[in-house]
């Protein structure tokens, strides 16, 4: 028996099924519980960027009406901000200052006014150190890092003879790109409220990742997890930030122990600035060696970025060079240089969209050396297996990515030489580039139950971030129980839940789309396997492969007036439900293939020759992702990627000043980032792609995919309006003037 024959869901353009409830303000946040005799935290932040704290003053403070208490390291309890895993975090346990913006304090009141004035009132007074706070001027202190890069690989790696190919070359492109520091600004700020119930803690948290969030607070609490309890219902974005637990998170927990009531601890916009993490400053190598017919005989690709004195974070920017063109020389490097900033961490496409910027642009410029169309360049070098490992690709669509993005784009309209495309005074350019991001996947675990009501609720303890969890699941899990998508309830969000993996690394879908689907099938068959052995019922004695699934009904192939609703098999059983767990663990299946999603993005600028004003106004990007599990959500995942490099290419820049290690842009007034006015007609196409070996629904994440590429293409259109190549970013007015 095979639901799926008759009861297609899984891929339809369904609405977001949490779609009322966020528009009508029902769905809840992390801050928006409402929780009996909550009071209220508000973090006091270093002004400084290094040194020690030689004295707080909080007399001050403590004398405001309403405050309950004044936490600093003079009277924090006993934490381990290194344990629990993912990022070190500082939890008023001494009085050294590693960077400007680190929480240093918080103050609890039974208002957030109250809070907030109160903080204002603390005194600190510094033994100030000079910070290292300029990557560039400290690259000859560059180390190798003493960590992995995603997957476990080694942050160097190489095969073949790179300078062997370079010197065999015909023509060379050797070149430096530079991106900046950026930072996440999800709409919802960082979010927590914290309540004891006796030993017992339970968080409202925002966070794309339950179950971590659970290990380090309990870790750094010295507590069993099972005594920590992690909900989060609904996240208003994360793009990488909420993907640890930063420091606030169990100073939350903390004030709240302390005053021995809740408390609500909402970081302001200008507080998400250095504390929860951003995207390191990146300088990256690119050399390439081809012959005169374009076939590459070597690829360099070495980057170095920026970490935190405390902490280690590598941005793997050379990580696609490792597998995305056909070459037999290929050789990557990182290395990391220490400043006196926050840790940085995961940012929308990790390494691929930085390091796409620098490969895809170093790629634009060698096709102008060869005088080879940049998609032919790309097409001659292939890679039919992944380079690198000499492993087959579970799937690769590629090069029909490559024809259908540049069929719709019109592409072959394109004048190759710079500056020749005008409309008006306005300078036109078209540019292009490779997508691609590795297909993740982790255990995940889920609940089937179906209802006597033939009704089912599905749990699976994951994350809706915004793009569509609560939809994508529901569907996965009504068609493997045969039911319509409006009798199903998926239910997320909560560390009583089946295990999932954190929602980074685009991998919940595939994650737990097969832990869903496992379920469903095991909970539909187990009530199928009553009615066959059930005398009473009419399908009593048939063979399951002759049963078919649909609408909460049981049917014989070829005599559908044979049947049996799911809810008289459960009455005449007398069971109020009957439900199944399945446990969607991994095989070896990445050791047999090469996991990636391919796409080709192209995009059209318009460049104001006299002002130096750049415009994205038109886009086409085209994606072999394989199976898409909504239609909808799936566009828009994509065009969010896209619209997010955008930013990157022409506007997110985060200014530091070099002397006191502060962020000077720290807000959406200053720190620019796309709005309606920036984002031109964005299609966004699919290509038809069966994986058979990914996952049980053959399903590849998509949440980062659209972002790679992204930059290089509008940086690669600007070179052809202007002929004038930019590789540091953003793209700014006077890079162009």
């Amino acid at each position: 028996m095979n639901a799926s024959d008759t009861n297609i869901v899984v891929g339809k353009p369904l609405n977001r099924v949490d779609g009322y409830l966020k528009v009508t303000g029902e769905a809840r946040y992390a801050a928006e519980f409402p929780v009996a005799k909550m009071t209220y935290g508000v973090t006091i932040q270093s002004a400084i960027a290094k040194g020690k704290i030689a004295q707080i003053d909080t007399k001050a403070a403590e004398q405001v009406p309403g405050v309950l208490a004044v936490i600093t390291h003079l009277n924090a309890p006993k934490a381990d901000g290194e344990k629990g895993g993912g990022h070190k975090v500082q939890v008023l346990q001494d009085n050294t200052v590693l960077y400007s913006g680190q929480h240093i304090g918080v103050v609890v009141a039974d208002t957030f006014e109250r809070a907030m004035y109160a903080a204002s009132l603390v005194q600190v007074r510094y033994d100030e150190e000079k910070p290292t706070i300029n990557m560039r001027e400290n690259l000859a202190k560059a180390y190798f890092p003493k960590g992995k890069i995603p997957r476990e690989e080694s942050p160097d790696s190489s095969h073949g003879n790179v300078k062997q190919g370079l010197a065999n070359a015909a023509v060379r492109v050797e070149q430096t790109y530079t991106t900046p520091v950026e930072n996440h600004n999800p709409m919802e700020p960082h979010a927590t409220t914290a309540v004891w119930q006796g030993d017992q803690l339970l968080l409202y948290d925002a966070t794309q990742g339950i179950f971590s969030t659970q290990q380090k607070v309990a870790e750094v609490l010295g507590i069993e997890p099972e005594k920590v309890r992690i909900m989060s219902y609904f996240v208003g974005g994360g793009f990488g930030c909420k993907g640890s637990a930063w420091s606030h998170v169990p100073l939350a927990a903390i004030a709240a122990r302390q005053v021995n009531r809740p408390v609500k601890l909402v970081l302001g916009r200008i507080q998400m600035y250095g504390p929860v993490g951003f995207r390191p400053e990146t300088i990256q190598q690119v050399s390439l060696g081809a012959t005169r017919e374009g076939k590459l005989t070597a690829l360099r690709h070495t980057g170095t970025s920026q970490t935190s004195t405390f902490d280690e974070f590598i941005e793997p920017v050379g990580k696609s060079a490792r597998m995305i063109y056909a070459c037999p020389n290929i050789e990557t490097s990182h290395r990391l240089v220490q400043l006196d900033q926050g840790t940085p961490t995961y940012m929308r496409a990790p390494g691929e969209a930085s390091g796409s910027f620098a490969l895809e642009s170093a790629m634009d410029e060698l096709a102008y050396a060869l005088n080879i169309d940049p998609v032919e360049l790309r097409l001659r070098n292939h890679a039919d297996v992944d380079p690198s490992k000499g492993l087959p690709w579970s799937s690769k669509s590629l090069i029909q990515c490559y024809k259908t993005g540049a069929e719709k784009f019109g592409w072959q309209k394109r004048n190759p030489q710079p500056r020749s495309m005008r409309d008006g005074n306005y300078l036109i350019g078209w540019g292009m580039a490779t997508a691609t991001y590795p297909t993740n996947r982790s255990p995940a675990s889920a609940i089937a139950k179906i209802m006597a009501d033939g009704t089912a609720v599905v749990q699976s303890g994951s994350q809706d971030i915004g793009t569509g969890t609560y939809t994508v699941m529901t569907q996965v899990a009504a068609e493997a129980l045969g039911l319509a998508v409006e009798k199903v309830r998926f239910e997320l969000g909560d560390t009583k839940m089946p295990k999932t993996p954190v929602s980074g690394g685009s991998q919940t879908a595939a994650s737990v789309s097969s832990a869903v689907h496992l379920a469903g099938n095991q909970a539909r068959s187990k009530l199928l396997q009553l009615a066959l052995a059930d005398e009473k019922s009419p399908l009593y004695s048939s063979n399951a492969e002759d049963v078919i699934a649909q609408n909460g009904s049981f049917f014989l192939k070829n005599k559908s007036s044979v049947s049996e609703t799911y809810q008289a098999i459960l009455a005449r059983h007398g069971m109020k439900t009957i439900e199944a767990r399945a446990d969607a663990k991994l095989g070896d299946e990445q050791k047999k293939f090469s996991m990636h999603a391919f796409g080709s993005q192209f995009a059209e600028v318009r460049v104001n020759p006299d002002s130096g004003e750049v415009r994205v106004t038109r886009w086409v990007g085209s994606f072999g992702v394989g199976r898409i599990l909504n239609a909808k959500t799936a566009n828009s995942q994509l065009i969010g990627g896209i619209v997010y490099g955008i930013g990157m290419a022409l506007m997110e820049h985060t200014i530091i000043d070099p002397n006191l290690g502060r962020v000077v842009n720290h807000d959406l007034a200053e720190y620019h980032v796309p709005v309606n006015a920036d984002v031109p007609d964005i299609e966004v196409l699919f290509v038809d792609e069966h994986d058979p070996h990914i996952n049980p629904l053959g399903v590849k994440g998509i949440g980062e995919i659209g972002i790679t590429g992204t930059a290089a293409a509008i940086a690669n259109a600007v070179y052809h309006a202007t002929g004038k190549r930019v590789r540091d970013l953003p793209i700014t007015l006077d890079k162009l003037l």
